[in-house]
């Protein structure tokens, strides 16, 4: 048994060899056992009481974990042991995926960021997790091994509730693949903090517009936003209301204002419910002037 911290419980700590082991190790201590990697979420969680998993299961050595590779047709795509400043500090990363560097380069400290995962971000499922947003709106593919064997599921299908997603005991999400984005795309991340280091967001808000002439404003957005809903959020309306009309300052306030009323934010210590909507009205607009501005 293994004391990490003098305020963690004791556990058990398993480095399986091979995704076989590990997949069958987890389903058959589904109730008892949890996979890390980074672990600056996990830690923290059995520290305060979140959960006391007996085991826990390092998946830093398994196949696929630590890729990081982007391909001209393929895409990114970023391993599960790969801390998010080696994601962040990819030439292609900053070329392709601008929206993505900005979000890691929001969370926490840049020592942190040594160990903390976009893969540990997103499997946490916590609907305030900054890179969360990103992976949403640059369409991310989850590629999970299972007791069955490989398949992927989309990041937009991933999350079930607070803390909550779809892998089933045995599951590992051993990476994430990003398509590449259309050509002459720009976008924005917005995080509204208690304080500019280590808080979680208060409202965050990831937009991502392109020029299309196939739309009636001649633009389409994406948009994602976080801690205003039990998973993080995609406002598919204001998403809409930003391709059918054209993009003056009438349409950006009307798409504002429609995020803010899809929302379903709780009052917390971070902030009151109301002051969550009127920030994602506010940041919306914001998000998605600029935006504009960089696509011309």
């Amino acid at each position: 048994m293994i004391s990490a911290h003098p305020g963690l419980p004791e556990f058990d700590y398993v480095r399986p060899a091979t995704l076989a082991e590990a997949s069958q190790f987890l389903a058959s201590h589904a109730a008892e056992a949890r996979p890390f990697s980074g672990g600056t979420d996990t830690f923290v969680r059995m520290r305060d009481g979140f959960f006391t998993p007996k085991y826990l299961v390092d998946i830093k050595a398994l196949e696929g974990t630590k890729v990081l590779s982007f391909d001209a047709k393929a895409g990114l795509t970023i391993g599960a042991a790969v801390p998010m400043n080696r994601v962040s500090a990819l030439p292609e990363a900053n070329k392709y995926y601008p929206v993505l560097v900005e979000a890691i380069k929001s969370v926490a400290s840049y020592q942190l960021r040594n160990r903390a995962t976009i893969i540990g971000n997103i499997c946490n499922a916590s609907p305030a997790g900054d890179t969360i947003g990103a992976t949403l709106v640059y369409n991310g593919v989850l590629n999970i091994h299972g007791v069955d064997g490989a398949k992927t599921v989309a990041v937009r299908e991933f999350f079930a509730g607070p803390g909550k997603n779809v892998l089933k005991p045995g599951d590992i999400v051993l990476s994430i693949t990003l398509p590449v984005p259309p050509a002459g795309h720009a976008g924005k991340y917005i995080k509204l903090g208690r304080n500019r280091l280590s808080d979680l967001a208060i409202v965050g808000v990831t937009a991502l517009g392109v020029k299309d002439s196939s739309a009636k404003s001649g633009y389409r957005f994406s948009l994602a936003i976080a801690s205003v809903a039990p998973t993080p959020f995609v406002p598919v309306k204001a998403e809409e209301v930003l391709a059918s009309k054209p993009v003056a300052a009438e349409a950006v306030a009307e798409a504002a204002q429609v995020a803010m009323d899809s929302v379903t934010p709780i009052d917390d210590v971070r902030g009151s419910a109301s002051y969550r909507k009127f920030m994602v009205r506010n940041l919306i607009k914001r998000a998605v002037e600029d935006t504009l501005k960089k696509l011309g």
